[in-house]
């Protein structure tokens, strides 16, 4: 079965070289069906408008699998606590920022609490040892009240093109097997 992936960026989007953008093209390439969602206005972004859009892309697309990077995440719970969306068969939360975010710009995000349903049959929380915005205790305090399994990578920052994850072949890997 062709399995749909959903992309999910963060704050300031993922365009080349940042490894959702070079995901995007190496699923294309083994002919995946793969949408790279581009949020309105990702450098102000604003958590409504953000929601109803990701809201249209799933009742449209129908992803089988999601990888949300960066706010992304917390806009992923915030869609679990408003909506009942239909569960996937793989959800992906690279890099989520802290619950207690306190960026201006991305400030109609929160308060924002753990959901109790990822709404997800298999759910991986991908984490840095030094992400700026997530302590590796929140991470760990996150993972446990989400009860799904973490990895976590070694001085991987905010795991981004800037700190290197430009090509990033372990997630192509794991999200086609």
């Amino acid at each position: 079965m062709n399995k749909k992936y959903l992309i999910l960026h963060g704050w300031g989007g993922s365009d080349f070289p940042h490894w959702q953008s070079w995901l995007a093209g190496e699923l294309a390439k083994n002919y995946s069906t793969v949408s790279f969602l581009k949020f309105s206005d990702f450098d102000f972004p604003d958590k409504n408008r953000w929601m109803n859009e990701l809201k249209k892309e799933l009742e449209e697309f129908k992803p089988d699998v999601v990888i949300c990077h960066s706010i992304a995440n917390i806009l992923w719970f915030q869609m679990c606590h408003e909506f009942v969306l239909v569960e996937l068969e793989k959800l992906y939360l690279v890099a989520p920022p802290s619950l207690k975010c306190d960026i201006a710009e991305l400030n109609s995000f929160y308060p924002c609490a753990t959901p109790t349903n990822l709404y997800a049959k298999e759910s991986l929380l991908i984490t840095s040892t030094n992400d700026p915005y997530l302590s590796v205790d929140e991470a760990k305090s996150l993972q446990k009240s989400l009860d799904i399994p973490m990895k976590i990578l070694e001085n991987a920052g905010h795991i981004n093109s800037d700190s290197g994850y430009g090509e990033w072949p372990w997630i192509l890997e794991n999200i086609i097997e």
